[in-house]
């Protein structure tokens, strides 16, 4: 056979090849195919695979929808045709990352997904997690932050960083912070269970009655009204009640059963601690208490 008829057959021959391989393939080996050819091996890396990208956005949308979900339902939340979403969901149903319902047809998260989320929570450290978070925001605001959490004693701080002008603030790791003098005091006497903080609240109670400080909650009523202030907002703030000039915020970091898991803080001298709610700080911070309990599994409705 002549060179020029077998090099034609071989051309033919191999694009017979692609072609059956493409039709074989699934909705994500046809779409790296597609990036294979257009893209080179550096700039893939740096690319990522949107098929991939593309398909999570329909386990996103089942992670935050505690029912399981017709084909047009699933498909209309994720922004894509039923016909696209099918192909992904086939693949996600060989997976186990996703189950249908051999009855109704719906779909929902399946006993892999159930495997990732519990491999990563028994991975998970709040703390570490926290203390990471809390320097980009110190080095970005310039804040003096800390991290609290409950201990035998109440709430407790375990981990603390000074901004570049520290407030004159007698704190130290180990502290326990009082319940109804304190931003992160408040914050735990709100969100835990009242069996864990009602000694404490009764002994503050009776020292406060003592005092002449008029700020501090001195009955049982005044200190529910400031807690339900607290869930409020959801979070904490005092302006120089534990610490003269000293002002400070405290926000709620939850883990996956809803339950507090830490409390972030920031404070700063009066006059250049933004103690306003929606203020920088305020913002800064919630967002950050909000990042974190999303890694410790949290949702904020009900799964």
């Amino acid at each position: 056979m002549p060179h020029t008829a077998r090099s034609g057959a071989s051309r033919n021959d191999a694009k017979a090849d692609a072609l059956a391989d493409t039709k074989a393939a699934g909705p994500f080996d046809t779409a790296e195919a597609d990036d294979d050819s257009a893209d080179s091996g550096e700039e893939k890396l740096r690319s990522g695979i949107q098929s991939i990208e593309v398909g999570f956005r329909l386990l996103e949308v089942l992670t935050h929808e505690p029912r399981a979900m017709m084909l047009r339902d699933l498909a209309q939340r994720a922004g894509m045709s039923p016909a696209k979403a099918h192909r992904y969901l086939v693949s996600f149903l060989r997976l186990g990352v996703v189950a249908q319902d051999a009855l109704s047809g719906r779909y929902e998260l399946g006993g892999f997904a159930l495997q990732l989320g519990l491999a990563r929570l028994a991975r998970v450290d709040g703390v570490k997690l926290a203390r990471i978070a809390l320097a980009e925001l110190r080095d970005r605001l310039d804040l003096t932050v800390g991290i609290a959490v409950w201990g035998n004693q109440g709430p407790t701080m375990v981990h603390w960083m000074e901004s570049s002008h520290p407030a004159k603030a007698s704190l130290k790791l180990g502290d326990v912070m009082p319940l109804l003098s304190s931003a992160t005091g408040l914050l735990f006497a709100a969100y835990l269970p009242p069996g864990k903080t009602a000694a404490m609240i009764e002994r503050e109670l009776a020292d406060t009655r003592r005092s002449s400080h008029g700020v501090v909650p001195r009955t049982r009523e005044e200190v529910e009204r400031v807690l339900a202030q607290v869930r409020e907002h959801e979070a904490a703030r005092v302006e120089g009640m534990l610490l003269p000039t000293i002002h400070a915020f405290s926000m709620p970091v939850f883990d996956s059963t809803g339950e507090l898991a830490l409390g972030l803080v920031a404070l700063g001298h009066e006059g250049v601690f933004d103690i306003s709610w929606g203020g920088e700080i305020d913002t800064a911070l919630r967002e950050c208490a909000r990042k974190l309990s999303y890694e410790l599994g949290y949702s904020p409705t009900p799964r």
